[in-house]
């Protein structure tokens, strides 16, 4: 497949690229495989967490239309579902016998009831089977990449992580697991895992108005370890940020969301983005933000913290 077919010429409605070559660039996932830096998240596929359920006709679409946009990266995890669809059963109807560039990365450690709530976090004895409820799910012998998740959303952990790093090692030995990941960590929990395994992704919290993880993700950086952000617009909400996100658009024909994405891929040439959606509109304006080329007056409006 060319980079033409991959990343559309622009049309009018698409931010602007000029003076760049279209396309978020690529990353070598541990060192090994190829990614592009604008990928795809599921977790909105099945509905909403605590809402009804989504379509699942559309929900397949989307994980389509996302493939043939260049979103040849997906994360998704078990523990994506709701009251009827499961995010993995609607990705291997969707993508299944997958493409041999495709890469899906999936997430262990936290258990959800079938009512949604996340109750606890795997013990290292539970960990071989909720490896093996993504393997199910997918349909596939092994997993290409899996996350630790540690933690609550939003609590800083301090606690150890190697006993279930160690047990995601000896998967990845077994031929289960091809990369592992942590996602939740601090810089000290990072280091506990590579002292186990090679880490070849981290998925902390990260964007242009929530940069507190910015040391982080230059670490990752530095080591050559993909960093993929949730929730890219950030929790730390500020007039300011917002005000500035809407300044930058507005240069560049582009929405916020564009903005932010671009942001990330301007931030760090580690940052893989995995922005969500069950939309295909959302979808084409998200995938749009690859060709989006931010310049130093706009990083300096919207700001480096942390």
């Amino acid at each position: 497949m060319t980079s033409s077919e991959i990343f559309p010429t622009p049309d009018s409605g698409s931010p602007s690229t000029t003076g760049a070559t279209p396309g978020p660039g690529v990353f070598e996932l541990g060192g090994t495989v190829t990614i592009p830096r604008l990928g795809f998240g599921a977790m909105q596929l099945p509905g909403r967490w605590s809402g009804p359920a989504g379509d699942p006709a559309k929900a397949v679409a989307v994980a389509q239309r996302a493939v043939e946009l260049g979103a040849r990266y997906i994360d998704t995890a078990a523990f994506y579902f709701s009251d009827t669809h499961r995010a993995n059963d609607l990705l291997r109807e969707a993508l299944f016998p997958y493409a041999p560039d495709v890469t899906i990365a999936t997430k262990v450690g936290p258990l959800r009831n079938e009512s949604g709530e996340m109750y606890a976090e795997a013990r290292p004895d539970q960990l071989r089977g909720e490896v093996e409820r993504n393997l199910e799910g997918l349909g596939v012998d092994t997993l290409d990449l899996v996350h630790l998740r540690v933690g609550r959303l939003g609590v800083d952990g301090t606690e150890p992580i190697g006993e279930r790093f160690a047990v995601l090692a000896a998967l990845r030995e077994e031929g289960l697991i091809r990369q592992l990941g942590v996602s939740n960590v601090t810089s000290g929990q990072l280091a506990e895992a590579r002292s186990i395994a090679p880490v070849a992704a981290v998925q902390n919290r990260f964007g242009v108005l929530d940069q507190a993880d910015a040391a982080l993700v230059d670490e990752c950086a530095d080591a050559g370890i993909a960093y993929m952000p949730f929730f890219a617009l950030g929790g730390g909400h500020t007039d300011l940020g917002e005000e500035n996100l809407r300044k930058v658009g507005e240069r560049h024909g582009a929405t916020v969301h564009q903005v932010a994405i671009a942001w990330g891929l301007a931030r760090s040439p580690s940052i893989v983005q995995i922005p969500g959606t069950a939309s295909l509109a959302h979808l084409e304006e998200n995938m749009a933000a690859g060709r989006l080329v931010l310049d130093e007056d706009d990083m300096a409006l919207l700001g480096r913290r942390g």
